[in-house]
């Protein structure tokens, strides 16, 4: 039951966050930092699929954390930003690469600071949805 718990808060609370975040409070730093031409229109966005990312990722950082025994808030918060920065990481750098999806190293970085502080989030969330243990 704390898997699933932990897997249904962690998605919920990472698609929220990532449309306040990205989709509010960042929406014109990233329109004139990231480049635009291979996003599709929000009217066009397969919500199915966003939804989906979100409950695996949620499900990875629960499993993550189960794995290393995280009971505590700290531990939790510990553990997913060090998660959230090297996923990030991964997939900013490989992007940074092979794509002009960022238009300058800034961009990357705060992408890496964001998504750090996003799975960091996530992370107190199912460690608070897990409760105390019995």
């Amino acid at each position: 039951m704390k898997i699933l718990k932990g897997t249904l808060v962690g998605g919920i609370v990472f698609f929220l966050l990532g449309w306040l975040v990205y989709g509010m409070l960042l929406a014109d730093f990233m329109a004139s930092n990231y480049n635009q031409c291979p996003n599709r229109p929000q009217a066009e966005m397969i919500w199915w699929s966003m939804i989906l990312s979100n409950i695996i990722y949620g499900y990875f950082l629960t499993m993550i954390l189960k794995w290393n025994g995280v009971k505590s808030l700290i531990d939790g918060l510990k553990t997913s930003a060090m998660v959230g920065l090297l996923y990030a990481a991964i997939i900013d750098l490989s992007f940074y690469a092979m794509t002009t999806m960022f238009n300058n190293i800034g961009a990357l970085i705060v992408d890496l600071i964001v998504s750090t502080v996003l799975t960091a989030i996530m992370g107190i969330a199912i460690v608070l949805v897990w409760g105390k243990e019995k």
